[in-house]
Formats: C-alpha cells, sequence, structure tokens
C-alpha cells in the first residue's frame, strides 16, 4: 500500500497593507465633522436661550464671588464652610441694609439731581450743534441713540438710558423685569455657593467617563480664573471711583460723589466703561466754562493713564491677564449677541474661556513661537 501524502493548508494571505494616508483623511474629516456640530449646537444654544444662559452665568460669578470671600474667611479664621459662608451673606446684607438706611435718601437725590442736570445739557449741547454748520453735519452722522438724525429724531441720553433699561429688561422676559432677575440671580447664586460641588459633580456626569479628569480640571481653572478677575476688577473699579470722586470734587464739579461712584461702576466694564463713566462729568463740566472742562478731561485721562500703565499691570500680576484686542472684540461680539447684558458679562465670561482654551492646548515650544 501507497500512503498518501499529509494533505498541506495553504495558508492565509497577508493582510492587505492599510492605507495610512486614506485613514488620517477619514479621521481629519470625521474631526472637522464633530468640531462643526459641537459649534453649531453650541450656536444654536445661545440663540435661542441666551437670556436664560445671562443670567446663569451672572448667577455664576455671584457664587464665585460669595465663595471667594467664605474661603478667605476660612483659611484665616479656621471656620467650616458654612459659618464662612453665613457670615459674609450677613455681612453684606447688613451693608446694603445700613447704606439704604443711612444714605438711600441721599442716593436717590443725588440720582435724581445728575439726571436732570444730564438732561438740561443734553438740551443745551444739542441746541448749541443745532445753531452750527459743523453742529449740524455732526447731528446728521449721530445715531439718535446719541441725540442725532440717524435712524429717526428724538434721541437723547435719556431715551438712550430707556433702550438700555428695556435691554436688560430682556434678561429672561417682561414677566420678571430687572428687579425679578436681580433677585433670581442672588438666591440661585446664593445656593451655588452654598452646594458648589453638588452642581459641579452634576455638570461633570454628562461628561463620558474617559474626559471627567480633564473637565474636572478644566471646570477648576476656570472658577478660579473668574475669582481672580472679580477680586482684580473690584480693586480696580474702587480706585478708579475714588481718583474720580476726589478729582472732580477738588475741580468743584456738581454731584462729584455720584459722579464718582458712577465712574467706579462703569469701570467693570474695561476700556469702554472708562468712556461711559466719563460722558456726564464732561456734560456737567460744560455748564461751568471750557477750564472746567479741559479740567474733568484732563482728569479723566490722567485716571486712565495710571489704571492702565500701572494699577492695571500690577492687578494683572495676581489677577488674569486679558489682551486688551481681545477684550475689545469679545464686548463686541458679546455685545451683539447677548446684547446689553452681554456688554456687562463679556469680560468674565472671556477670562473664563481663554483659562479653558488655555488648558485644552499645549504651550507653545520656543522654536514655535513667531
Amino acid at each position: 500500500m501507497t500512503s498518501e501524502p499529509a494533505p498541506t493548508h495553504a495558508e492565509p494571505p497577508p493582510p492587505p497593507a492599510e492605507d495610512t494616508s486614506e485613514t488620517a483623511w477619514l479621521g481629519s474629516i470625521t474631526h472637522i465633522l464633530r468640531l462643526t456640530i459641537t459649534l453649531t449646537v453650541i450656536a444654536l444654544t445661545v440663540w435661542l436661550l441666551g437670556d436664560v444662559l445671562t443670567v446663569i452665568f451672572a448667577a455664576t460669578l455671584f457664587a464665585v464671588v460669595l465663595h471667594g470671600l467664605s474661603r478667605i474667611l476660612v483659611k484665616h479664621l479656621r471656620l467650616p464652610y458654612g459659618w464662612a459662608l453665613g457670615a459674609v451673606t450677613l455681612g453684606l446684607i447688613a451693608a446694603v441694609v445700613l447704606l439704604v438706611w443711612g444714605s438711600g435718601p441721599a442716593i436717590v437725590n443725588e440720582v435724581s439731581r445728575l439726571q436732570d442736570a444730564l438732561r438740561q445739557q443734553e438740551a443745551y449741547v444739542r441746541s448749541m450743534l443745532e445753531g452750527s454748520e459743523t453742529g449740524q453735519m455732526i447731528l446728521n452722522y449721530l445715531p439718535s441713540s446719541l441725540g442725532g438724525h440717524q435712524g429717526g429724531s428724538g434721541g437723547s441720553l435719556a431715551s438712550l438710558g430707556s433702550r438700555i433699561a428695556g435691554s436688560m429688561t430682556g434678561l429672561v422676559g417682561s414677566a420678571f423685569g430687572v428687579a425679578g432677575t436681580i433677585v433670581v440671580v442672588l438666591i440661585a447664586g446664593l445656593y451655588f455657593a452654598m452646594s458648589p460641588s453638588v452642581y459641579a459633580n452634576g455638570a461633570l456626569r454628562l461628561v463620558p467617563v474617559a474626559q471627567r479628569p480633564r473637565a474636572r480640571a478644566l471646570m477648576l481653572r476656570a472658577g478660579h480664573s473668574l475669582w481672580a478677575w472679580v477680586a482684580g476688577q473690584s480693586l480696580d473699579m474702587l480706585v478708579v471711583g475714588v481718583l474720580s470722586g476726589v478729582g472732580l470734587w477738588f475741580i468743584g464739579v456738581p454731584l462729584a460723589l455720584a459722579l464718582g461712584v458712577l465712574a467706579g461702576l462703569c469701570n467693570f466694564i474695561p476700556y469702554i466703561g472708562a468712556i461711559l463713566g466719563a460722558v456726564p462729568a464732561l456734560l456737567l463740566a460744560l455748564s461751568l466754562g471750557t477750564r472746567e472742562t479741559i479740567m474733568v478731561a484732563a482728569l479723566y485721562s490722567v485716571i486712565q493713564f495710571f489704571e492702565g500703565n500701572v494699577l492695571g499691570p500690577v492687578i494683572q500680576r495676581h489677577a488674569v491677564q486679558m489682551p486688551p484686542a481681545i477684550t475689545i472684540l469679545s464686548q463686541t461680539l458679546f455685545g451683539a449677541i447677548l446684547g446689553f447684558p452681554g456688554l456687562i458679562f463679556a469680560s468674565p465670561l472671556t477670562a473664563a474661556l481663554l483659562a479653558i482654551f488655555d488648558g485644552l492646548t499645549p504651550p507653545l515650544e520656543d522654536d514655535e513661537r513667531v
């Protein structure tokens, strides 16, 4: 018998070489599609829920202030966080009550006098411009919101104020209004500050498990950036308000206290706020004469030079460094999207976004820098 040869099993052919160029191309397309979808969803959310998101961010910013002040008490007085938050809340309430009780009538009187004086000066400046050809040309190119002829007639500072107030009431609709929105922001911010981990952990549960450590780090970075911005901007507002009030009192401008407080509050909005705070003082100085007007303009110029070149850099060493161009462009962008509230909160929102962007992107090497 002849033995049959053992059957041979042919080895399977090797798998075809993977086309790395095609895989990379498909990966790039997938990444671009994901990024496009994400940006589209974010844009639609902001467009549809912009007012609500503004209220949420305002409440978050207030919670950051309460949390930061409470942490200071915890660090220096060794108090439990709950007791520290209660002390900060009671302290703020007591300060507001004392301010309203002791200076409320005077503040209301100052604000009323300031409004009347601004209306008189607006009418005076408008009549002076209408009396000359150059003034007529200026009025023809000014928008109606600033008293000009563009876009309709009858614009004035008073109408500008009413439009600003009207845009603020659009935060959550006419059912609430400004007062209701402020109450919502304060109450929500207090609840956020009482249990920040509850809300932060709830947001982290929406993130995929693999990305949660990074998301947590970005959330902490954004919170620290917001607190640093608020602390630095509060000091900046205080210094600008005190210098403006004292300087106007020394020059002899009426309502120096109210104008100083207004300058400090307007400085919450970097760069643009400085102009908004200076305009009322310049209008009142016109009633005193050319000399006083020039002195007021010089005073605000010196204060802003000191704030931009001395005070600002010192604060930014311990706070948030924001390039001026990005600050102004963010105010334009968020102001166009969210209106006047977007202009107010553009800077702290940009500070938080810059902190997140800094955490998401690796730093440049020395040979990669321009």
